[in-house]
Order: structure tokens, then sequence, then C-alpha cells
């Protein structure tokens, strides 16, 4: 049955305040197949990947008309009604450490009268493995949907990590590539996510923070532009920068679970949400995302045969330090767990946000970082 048909996404004027901008690499990924491009992209991203941890890409084969869809199916889902929209959410299901469907507003205490702003709705990858029910609006697009998630899985992530792989060294261009098989078990997934704009009185309690600093836990994030000024990274320097939004690029960051495969070697980048600068903070913020995750199978030990990794002696992460030998499937589930489960207040000073260790812990001897 064809969907509902949906009115063009306009996205809103680009913020004219002078802000603090990051300087990122941009990878121009129409140069993947040329003669050389391959080792001179990777030559490219080598820095970003070490100290930062974020860089745009362009031309990376998947037109506007088709980005801008899915920020209207994201508008669409979002001015459903609540009850609607709750329908598609299970709390026991996320302090299980299931993400999938719709995580609703509000869950998090951020002070005694404020709770969290964002909304989020996950769409599994298309794997056959994680059957879900859609709401009608999204679910008579859902082909328009899938396609959609593959093109980012194989025009995009597949790209990034066969330049990884190059970066590495492997003798196999294709290694990285082999534990994100899109259609093997995984859990990639597209997100719409919401924020909702606060008062500057609120934005001053919470201190001007929609989230605070944290890293993602799976391989890439792609976070297509987003022209209401919020995204943050703290670079090399300890200094937090503003991320400008690119026209036609995607932004992205690498993530736990390819720092932990490359101990360390590959940065898994800081970042925060922070409220809007004047001229935008009145604006509702909607986000199209993509998280790319080795598959469940795939044990997050560092790669063993990368010659550039055992010149530099990275043999160990945060994991096999405590002797723990954990496949993505058992990272997403103990990590999404300390995630949802992480209702009481923080502390708050300024922007720094402190957790209790209990709220913290994911694994024994291993805590969430928060970075303020």
């Amino acid at each position: 049955m064809p969907g509902k048909v949906l009115s063009p996404y306009k996205q809103v004027p680009e913020t004219k305040a002078d802000l603090d901008w990051a300087e990122l690499v941009t990878l121009d990924l129409s140069t993947f197949d040329t003669p050389g491009g391959k080792q001179t992209l990777a030559d490219q991203l080598t820095y970003a990947a070490q100290h930062v941890g974020f860089f745009y890409v362009k031309n990376f084969g998947i037109p506007q008309e088709e980005v801008d869809r899915q920020f209207a199916l994201g508008r669409e889902f979002y001015e459903l009604p609540l009850e609607e929209k709750l329908k598609y959410h299970n709390l026991e299901d996320l302090h299980r450490g299931e993400y999938n469907g719709y995580r609703p507003a509000g869950l998090r205490q951020l002070t005694a009268d404020i709770k969290d702003n964002i909304q989020v709705y996950n769409l599994p990858k298309f794997d056959g493995h994680h059957e879900r029910a859609q709401p009608p609006v999204l679910k008579g697009h859902i082909k328009e949907i899938e396609a959609f998630s593959r093109k980012c899985h194989d025009l995009v992530v597949n790209k990034l990590l066969r330049l990884f792989a190059i970066m590495l060294e492997l003798p196999d261009e294709e290694q990285l590539v082999k534990d994100h098989v899109y259609d093997d078990n995984g859990e990639d997934h597209l997100r719409y996510m919401h924020y909702k704009a606060r008062s500057p009185e609120e934005n001053r309690l919470v201190g001007e923070l929609y989230t605070p600093g944290h890293t993602d836990l799976g391989s890439i994030t792609l976070l297509f532009r987003q022209p209401v000024a919020a995204l943050q990274i703290l670079n090399s320097k300890e200094e937090w920068k503003w991320v400008k939004p690119q026209d036609e690029t995607i932004t992205i960051n690498i993530c736990d679970a390819l720092a932990a495969l490359t101990g360390g070697y590959l940065k898994s980048s800081v970042h925060r949400v922070r409220s809007p600068p004047d001229d935008q903070a009145h604006i509702d913020r909607l986000g199209v995302l993509y998280f790319a995750r080795p598959n469940n199978h795939v044990v997050l030990d560092p790669i063993n045969n990368s010659p550039l990794l055992k010149r530099l002696g990275l043999e160990e992460n945060d994991f096999t330090k405590l002797g723990q030998h954990l496949t993505m499937e058992e990272w997403v589930k103990v990590r999404q767990s300390q995630q949802q489960r992480r209702t009481e207040a923080p502390k708050i000073d300024g922007s720094k946000y402190e957790y209790t260790d209990k709220a913290l812990e994911i694994i024994p001897g291993l805590k969430a970082k928060v970075y303020n």
C-alpha cells in the first residue's frame, strides 16, 4: 500500500552567529575509484582519525532529494500524537538494552524540574533479524527507507572501512567490510532524532546542553547535514569547537568499537549537543543519522594482523585489560543497558555533569565517561 504523500522538507537557514568552528577534513568520495584515489583519501583521513575522530564526506552518491525525504519522514513521525508514538515504545525493552523503536523525551531527570528534551526513533537495518511493527507513516515508505539504509552502508560505510583497512596496512582491503556485512545479524540502525527547543532559563539551568560530552558505541556514525548549530567536538587540545553544517555533506564520527578493534589507534570522537545560538534557540532540531556497527559475532579484541598496530605495540584495549573479550552483541547490550538505566538527576555545575559510579558502571571495572 503506498505511503502518505510527503510535502517537501525545507531546512531552516543557518545561524548568523560568529561561532568557533572546528577545522575538519572533507573527503571527496568521488575520487575513491580513481587511480591512487583510495590511498590519497586514506592519507587525508589519517590525522582526523587519530586526533579528532570527526570529518566530512561529500559526493557520496546519495542525492539530496533522497536525504530530504528521510528528513520529511522523520518530521511526519514526530508530528504524530504522543499516544500514537508510544505504541512503539517499551520501557522494559530499553532497560534490557533493546534500543530499536521509539524513545520519548523525559525519561531522564536533569534537575528537580527539568527532564531531557530528546525523542528518538530507531529503525534496525533490514537484515532479516530485526522484524518490528512500524507506524503506518513509516510502513508505507518502508522500501524507500530500506533503500536509503542500504545506500548509507554500501556507498559510505563500506568505502570508509576500506580506507581504514589501508591505513592499518591490513593484508585484505575487505577485512573490515567482512566484519560489517549488511545482511548478517548486526545492530546497525537508521535514526530520526528530535530535540525540542527549551526556554533560555531552562537552558541555563542545564548548562546550555542538550547532551553532555560522550562517545558513540559502534564503528562510525553518519550525521546528515543539520543546519541548526548544536553539535560540538572536543579536539586534541581539549577545546570544544562547533561543527559547521557544510552543504551536501555527511558529518562522520569514529566510535568505540572501531577504537577497540585498533587498540585506540583510531580515536573514538568525543562530542556533545549544545543549545543552539540565539538566532536558532527557538527551533526544534531534527536529525537523520545512520549508526554502523560490527556484526554481532565480531569479538572486539585488537586486530592482530595489522603491521601498523604491531609496530606501535597496540595489542590491548579497555576490554582486554580487564580480561574481557566482548562480542559486539554483548557490548551493545551492556552499554545500552547502562545508558537507559541512568534516570537519577546528575549534579550540574555550569556545563559539568557528574553522575554516580553506579549510574556509569557498564561492566565491573569499566565505567562510561562523561566529558565535561
